[in-house]
């Protein structure tokens, strides 16, 4: 929905009267501009390309356009998305169809929500403080009821802007959500929701202190290593809760987080829903939605889940360490590319006086391969936020996923993922050790099955049920019929593709290779290999598996080693 509450609309030069635009070249900073975009992915510029080593100011080296400079440059997926838009809001292009008058193209759309329509009876309307692509939001004072004399926010939607089915159910949708997520201190408060034949209006905690976009340009574009901290465990926090009750926001930027005060230390709070969809995890949502700065790769590719928060996270990350954006281009096309195909620079200020930890933590959250990005658990047990004063470890999904996914493997990957996990550092071992404690072990130190169930009920809201991740915990099955200790969690709990998108995964892979020749590594011919993996008759699977095993010895080679620990299924071989 790109909206916000919590600040009155200002002239965007205003707040930047102190800084100097270095580039007579540069796109105009309309980030706040009146102007709406004409592609419905609403993207306004996060900062207006006027700090020092943006990529839009920067060398010629530093700047995504030149991996483009090419006589016929790759198809932009832009126009593919301005049509998926379109189709999901309703808008379309004058030269590409008629505009229908009045009501006509929404005939049969049930606008009824069934919410409250004594609104006015209610609140008496303020001064509007935030617009977004689909609604405004304004200020307002409780009239009655146990706000009475409280002032509140209202984000308006008119139903005039719910042209498409679609549409509707997005703000059904995120009514639903913010009502079923609650009891977290960083994220808006939601009050209640009520409509008229005009407009749905949802009512929720007014923040006072602005957007972190405003926070940002006001220290001239940075924050320091201590002060990014305390942003990003907050915005961490927030979406730790929200994936593990199965809901992905979507629309994560400095503009959809609010701080409750003016105070230098206000709480931040996570807003806008609009776009939120619920989740499993092993379920891959399709439809293209978001801010363009921040949108994840795998978006693009129609194919992805809770990871592309993440991904957005890391972005602004990048911009709170370094004042500029990790992926720029003058074209919602050319951002496009720059996020599918470009790498974000590091070589530049501030990035070399930054730590090595800082540095590895936003690598690790902007990785192509969703896979090997960081959950929001990790990231907040990552060794740059280990030692934050207000850091909370929530409990994580993706230790159901992996714990199912161990459970369904052979015996010998089993004992190679030991050997694996027995290489771990001390601060991935204290993240996992975290896990295996919220858990809820026995007093012996072991858990079962119903642990898994316990600890997810003990945390679930109403939204859990609605995403339905409790029932996907209900299918971690076999792990019911044996216990697990400390020892055999790791290794079921264990990313092999995270740790494989580490600087040190060579010398991981290389010393458990050297642990499993020493206890797990074995005689075994390629029929009974095959019959772990569980491969089709149909598989020629000496000519697939000759290279997994040492011809001079029948045990297992390195190169199988690490293919069995990423878990290699009948259907990888068959496309092979």
């Amino acid at each position: 929905m790109g909206l916000c509450h919590g600040k009155p609309i200002q002239n965007p030069e205003n707040q930047l009267n102190n800084l100097t635009i270095s580039s007579e070249s540069d796109p105009p900073l309309n980030s706040r501009s009146n102007k709406s975009s004409n592609f419905p992915f609403y993207s306004p510029s996060p900062l207006r390309s006027v700090f020092k080593n943006s990529p839009a100011i920067s060398s010629v080296t530093s700047t995504p356009l030149r991996l483009f400079k090419r006589p016929f440059p790759p198809p932009s997926p832009a126009k593919h998305i301005r049509s998926l838009l379109a189709r999901r809001h309703g808008s379309v292009k004058p030269n590409e169809a008629s505009i229908p008058e009045g009501t006509e193209g929404e005939i049969g759309l049930d606008k009824n929500f069934g919410y409250s329509k004594q609104f006015l009876s209610h609140y008496e309307l303020g001064e509007e403080v935030g617009r977004g692509h689909f609604g405004y939001t304004c200020s307002a004072r409780a009239k009655k009821g146990n706000l009475k004399g409280q002032d509140v926010a209202v984000k308006v939607i008119p139903k005039s802007k719910m042209t498409t089915a679609i549409a509707i159910e997005d703000v059904r949708r995120e009514v639903k959500i913010l009502r079923a997520l609650t009891g977290h201190k960083n994220l808006v408060e939601f009050y209640d929701a009520y409509e008229d034949d005009e407009s749905v209006y949802i009512i929720m905690e007014l923040c006072e202190g602005g957007e972190l976009l405003d926070r940002i340009l006001s220290r001239g574009g940075k924050y320091s290593e201590e002060d990014a901290k305390i942003v990003l465990v907050q915005i961490l926090s927030v979406v730790a809760f929200c994936h593990l009750q199965g809901v992905v926001h979507r629309d994560l930027k400095p503009e959809n987080f609010l701080f409750t005060t003016k105070e230098e230390n206000s709480t931040l709070k996570a807003i806008d829903f609009g776009l939120s969809d619920y989740v499993k995890p092993d379920e891959r949502l399709n439809d293209i939605v978001g801010s363009a700065y921040y949108v994840a790769p795998e978006v693009l590719h129609r194919s992805y889940g809770t990871e592309a928060d993440m991904w957005s996270i890391g972005v602004i990350a990048y911009i709170l360490l370094c004042g500029s954006r990790p992926f720029w281009a003058r074209t919602e096309s050319g951002i496009f590319r720059a996020v599918l195909k470009a790498d974000p620079s590091f070589d530049e200020a501030p990035w070399p006086s930054l730590s090595p930890e800082a540095i590895d933590f936003v690598k690790r959250l902007l990785n192509k391969d969703y896979r090997k990005r960081l959950t929001a658990a990790q990231a907040l047990s990552h060794p740059w936020l280990a030692n934050h004063h207000d850091l909370k470890i929530p409990l994580d999904t993706i230790v159901f996923k992996l714990a199912r996914a161990y459970t369904c493997s052979s015996s010998l990957r089993k004992s190679a993922l030991g050997a694996l996990a027995k290489t771990l550092t001390i601060s991935q071992l204290a993240y996992l050790r975290e896990q295996f404690t919220l858990l809820g072990p026995t007093k012996n130190g072991f858990i079962s099955m119903q642990n898994f169930k316990t600890a997810m009920v003990r945390n679930s809201t109403n939204a859990m049920k609605d995403s339905r991740v409790l029932d996907y915990v209900q299918m971690v099955g076999s792990i019911q019929y044996r216990k697990l200790d400390f020892e055999d969690f790791c290794a079921a709990a264990i990313s092999v593709h995270q740790l494989e998108g580490m600087d040190c995964w060579e010398q991981h892979a290389s010393r458990a290779y050297e642990l499993f020749e020493k206890d797990g590594n074995r005689p075994i011919m390629i029929e009974e290999l095959a019959s772990e993996l569980g491969l089709s008759p149909s598989v020629p699977v000496h000519v697939v598996l000759q290279d997994w095993i040492r011809h001079t010895d029948g045990k297992l080679s390195f190169l199988g080693f690490v293919r069995l620990l990423h878990g290699a299924s009948s259907r990888a071989f068959q496309k092979a």
